[in-house]
């Protein structure tokens, strides 16, 4: 008799337990935060907003007013101060650094960083695509 109800106990908290899993009922969403080592692509939409690809994901980063080099640079770097990891969101203490017309690196301040969701990103013009 103890034996059924410890067997009936584990069956209850086994549906419990799996009844609260995680399913995957819709599209894959992007991560809410990645490290700027794992960035593989991006490509600038205008002097303030860039799309950036990481794995299939891609976000999309806003600066503080202008970067009128971000147009025009082959290359560019994510800086996050205190913690390694960059997500979506405020951008607070992340900035973008590109090598400006002088040869110096530029800085431009992230304003916000947004996770597009796959919808968005097959709307993007082809320019616009990481």
């Amino acid at each position: 008799m103890a034996t059924a109800s410890v067997w009936a106990a584990a069956t209850i908290t086994l549906l419990t337990v799996t009844g609260c899993a995680p399913t995957e009922t819709g599209p894959r969403q992007p991560r809410r935060c990645f490290a700027a080592r794992d960035v593989r692509n991006f490509t600038a939409v205008n002097s303030s907003t860039v799309n950036i690809r990481v794995g299939r994901d891609v976000y999309r980063v806003d600066v503080m007013g202008a970067c009128p080099d971000i147009n025009w640079t082959n290359r560019m770097a994510l800086v996050t101060t205190g913690n390694s990891l960059i997500c979506v969101g405020s951008g607070l203490g992340t900035s973008i650094v590109t090598r400006g017309s002088s040869g110096r690196p530029q800085r431009c301040p992230v304003t916000s960083i947004t996770a597009l969701t796959p919808e968005q990103i097959q709307a993007l013009p082809g320019r616009h695509r990481p």
